[in-house]
């Protein structure tokens, strides 16, 4: 059965391969092993034509879909302290009401970064030499980070300092196969954080970033550049995947060091340079 794309481009992403994309999609959103940089290897290694980055970022509604539907009462929590907060002063020094400042303000780096390099991120990024090495790379960052860090500061010991901070790391992610989750992550254990706290508010910081990139892709649904059905079926598979990926990562670092994550990243990017050294595949 033909794949429907507004525009009557021809389609490059079949339904098979959707469905394999929100697997790949829902299950390394969340692991710091990055999903932007799985969904460009991936199709790669099988042979498959690139979705694109556009639909790199609407996917990752679904999986965002997760993280809301999973800590919604926490969201709603946030939400509403923070709107509270604005006209009463007395709410202002709660967790709830500072976590909504901090989410927001992190999210700056990001978003103004993205929107200053979209033709690269779109473009020139997309290079598995560069993903290799940002696998590589911040992938054994993330091991020094586990090493440095004390371990002991929870979401509640936020400040405006580290959510700056944190922002920015996670402003690393726009290059595929650096991880948003293991970015934001690095940067809280770096700041001492515990690996749960770490990925908890890695999840809530990744929020406004995936939605606002993945409703700025969506416009691409309506000139015929985006395809509909593969990009929504690829979504549905993301958030149904992504939600159990969420619960099983938290229970995990209660009691396990990310260097399991490290370790992949380190060899999947060695063997992603030795395939491009030996022109086994193409770096574009």
């Amino acid at each position: 059965m033909a794949d429907l794309a507004f525009g009557g481009d021809p389609p490059l992403v079949n339904v098979v391969e959707a469905t394999v994309l929100g697997i790949v999609q829902g299950l390394t959103e969340f692991l710091p092993i990055s999903s932007s940089g799985h969904l460009l290897i991936v199709p790669k290694l099988l042979g498959w034509k690139d979705p694109g980055a556009a639909f790199t970022a609407v996917i990752q509604l679904g999986t965002m879909a997760a993280v809301v539907i999973y800590f919604w009462r926490d969201l709603v929590r946030i939400l509403t302290t923070w709107t509270k907060s604005l006209w009463t002063p007395e709410l202002r020094p709660q967790q709830d009401a500072r976590l909504g400042w901090y989410i927001g303000l992190g999210t700056v780096p990001v978003a103004v970064i993205g929107l200053a390099l979209n033709g690269f991120i779109e473009g020139g990024a997309r290079n598995l030499w560069l993903n290799a090495s940002s696998l590589i790379v911040l992938g054994l960052l993330l091991m020094v980070a586990e090493w440095a860090g004390i371990g002991k500061r929870e979401v509640a010991d936020l400040n405006m300092r580290d959510g700056l901070i944190i922002g920015g790391f996670q402003a690393l992610a726009l290059i595929p196969g650096s991880s948003r989750s293991g970015s934001t992550m690095t940067g809280a254990l770096f700041l001492g954080y515990t690996r749960e706290a770490a990925a908890r508010y890695s999840f809530l910081l990744s929020i406004p970033a995936v939605v606002l990139s993945g409703l700025f892709e969506l416009r691409k649904a309506f000139d015929g550049s985006l395809q509909v059905v593969p990009t929504a079926i690829a979504t549905a598979v993301s958030f149904v995947v992504g939600y159990a990926c969420i619960a099983w990562l938290l229970k995990f670092l209660t009691r396990h060091s990310t260097n399991v994550f490290v370790f992949y990243r380190v060899a999947l990017g060695g063997v992603l340079m030795g395939l491009l050294a030996a022109g086994a595949i193409s770096a574009t």
